[in-house]
């Protein structure tokens, strides 16, 4: 679990944030938080969310916001009473500003020691923690009391992070950067003494002086006093020529731990299925979607049932968008390893050596392993792509932060509940393609030999890619089958499946997942629409034939299509279609006991 306060207060578990009820309650977190474990008074508490004037209540409505408060939590954070107070063990959670604290105090001793890109890159990783304005959320009484402090903090950290990089030599990159700061905090002396060196090493000594100036006169003017002595001794050194160079040139500065991947842009793209066919709209649209300007969302979602062809679109499309990340491009297979989804920490722990990363120094928590993530990608542009992802909880700890990469995932399900997320709903090929499909990888000679016969061999695979390109690659490697035995061998309903089979290219296999992850009444429906004459059923039409109510109905048949084992249209009412693949998957496997009372058993599992 992950508790922040460098931005709006909120607190992550696994990357999901959970809700919280207010201003009152974050304020409750926050106090508690900045308590660093140690009792909090009740009338601390209540002064940080009422100021001066409590109401009447106020000790029954403080122990509601830390009820509900330890309700969110959970059992992992240690939110606990001991008169006159209350006191938060942290456990395992991890806590933004101590991350901060302990990452700038590491820059700052390597800054000490003569390490500047160390420091840098330390300094860099703690400022990261920062969100936007601390304390968001809460009440001004806590914010008056803690936000200066904290403001403190960051600046000085920030100071430190740019006398590392002028050690280094990068005084051209910060001359914009220290102008705005100068402009943001006019009478803070390190930060105008940090412009004027770089501008001097820049070449630009009356800007440099110019910068002095202005400052002396804002600190006579509105505060009455001369600059100190450090910025005084600046001026001489700038007015006389004699401010140093960096410490150190670039080349001579220590380097940072080597690894195979060292400078080198991440490229573990897969390469395209050169037998790709057809989606030239779906194409056109995610090229769309990953252009690195701000109007398209930060995350898109292929989805679409098992063997639509979700991996090979998304590929293609990363491979055709590659120069607008020049940063490089990460690809992760998420797909479950027995019949447990891939655990993003071990996920980050190759992204993140595939950034140059070396391995000791990549934590082993997730929350940590998240942050120098995130911190990796700041300001780069990079494309992820996410392939076979099983839900939200999966994906969330792998997505960059704010800025100009992009993510691209395949799923089953939408995602919808990621935040920025758009779906791209993937269905089966039209016809031309699909037929296209089969003749490029089967030879063309000898599927237009036989067209009617290839034609049955498309509609027998349900246009489904995966499908086709078993058949085709079955084709091709028996040339002495026709087309017409091919599609004699996939007539059979009881054999269809088996035909469709080829190395590790397995449609049962394809669907397995789908149906492992259905709620047990779900699956129960499924094998029984599946035995039903009809291929298309309304919410009605189900309850009739399954003896339930119509609306128990209506969400075993939705949980059906959310897993992508029903195809669904919406006019004027939603029907749902179940294709011959995955009536043939769900036919054949086993009930058991349970058909001489399904309509109890379905009442039961479905609540």
């Amino acid at each position: 679990m992950e508790l922040r306060i460098l931005g709006p207060v909120d607190v992550l578990d696994g990357g999901r944030e959970v809700p919280l009820d207010g201003a009152k309650q974050r304020t409750v977190l926050a106090a508690l938080l900045l308590a660093e474990g140690r009792l909090l008074p009740d009338e601390r508490l209540s002064t940080l969310l009422w100021g001066c004037d409590p109401p009447a209540t106020r000790n029954a409505q403080l122990y509601t916001y830390v009820s509900r408060l330890r309700g969110r939590l959970g059992p992992e954070v240690a939110l606990v009473r001991r008169p006159p107070g209350y006191r938060l063990d942290l456990g395992t959670a991890t806590f933004d500003l101590h991350a901060f604290e302990r990452a700038a105090e590491q820059g700052r001793a390597e800054l000490a020691a003569g390490r500047p890109r160390r420091a840098a890159e330390l300094l860099c990783a703690a400022l990261a923690h920062w969100r936007g304005t601390p304390l968001a959320g809460t009440t001004e009484h806590l914010t008056g009391r803690e936000l200066p402090r904290l403001e403190e903090l960051r600046l000085t950290a920030l100071e430190h992070r740019i006398d590392a990089e002028l050690e280094l030599g990068r005084h051209d990159a910060l001359v914009a950067e220290l102008t705005s700061l100068v402009a943001e905090h006019p009478v803070r002396e390190k930060l105008r003494g940090q412009l004027m060196t770089a501008l001097h090493r820049c070449g630009r000594q009356a800007d440099a002086l110019g910068v002095y100036q202005h400052g002396r006169r804002l600190l006579v003017e509105e505060l009455g006093v001369d600059p100190g002595p450090g910025l005084r001794a600046l001026h001489r050194a700038v007015l006389h020529g004699e401010l140093s160079a960096p410490a150190a040139a670039p080349a001579a500065v220590e380097s940072a731990p080597v690894t195979l991947w060292t400078g080198l842009p991440p490229a573990t793209l897969p390469a395209a299925d050169p037998d790709f066919t057809g989606r030239a709209d779906e194409l056109a649209l995610l090229r769309a979607r990953l252009r690195p300007d701000p109007a398209p969302g930060p995350v898109t979602v292929v989805t679409g049932p098992a063997g639509v062809g979700k991996s090979a679109l998304a590929v293609r499309a990363a491979r055709s968008a590659r120069s607008d990340f020049p940063d490089g491009q990460l690809y992760a297979d998420l797909r479950a390893r027995q019949a447990r989804p891939r655990d993003p920490t071990e996920v980050l722990g190759s992204f993140l050596r595939a950034l140059g990363a070396h391995p000791r120094e990549i934590p082993d928590g997730l929350d940590e392993r998240v942050q120098l993530f995130r911190s990796r990608l700041a300001g780069r542009r990079l494309l992820l792509v996410l392939d076979d992802a099983a839900d939200e909880r999966q994906v969330r700890p792998l997505l960059p932060g704010d800025g100009p990469c992009r993510t691209l995932v395949t799923s089953r399900s939408p995602l919808a509940a990621v935040e920025g997320s758009r779906a791209l709903q993937l269905g089966p090929l039209e016809f031309p393609d699909a037929y296209q499909l089969l003749a490029t990888v089967a030879g063309r000679e000898r599927v237009a030999a036989d067209p009617a016969s290839a034609a049955r061999i498309v509609e027998l695979c349900d246009r489904l890619p995966l499908a086709l390109r078993i058949s085709a690659a079955r084709l091709a490697t028996h040339p002495h089958w026709s087309p017409a035995a091919l599609a004699d061998r996939l007539e059979p309903p009881d054999r269809r499946l088996d035909e469709l089979r080829l190395g590790d290219l397995d449609v049962r296999e394809s669907l397995r997942p789908g149906h492992r992850a259905l709620p047990p009444a779900a699956r129960i429906v499924l094998h029984l629409l599946a035995r039903a004459s009809a291929s298309t059923f309304t919410a009605r039409g189900a309850a009739a034939l399954l003896g339930i109510g119509e609306p128990t109905a209506a969400d075993l048949l939705d949980a059906l299509a959310e897993a992508r084992l029903l195809a669904v249209s919406a006019e004027p009412r939603p029907v749902f279609q179940l294709t011959s693949l995955v009536r043939l998957f769900a036919a054949e496997l086993p009930i058991g006991d349970i058909v001489g009372a399904v309509p109890e058993r379905i009442r039961a599992l479905a609540g």
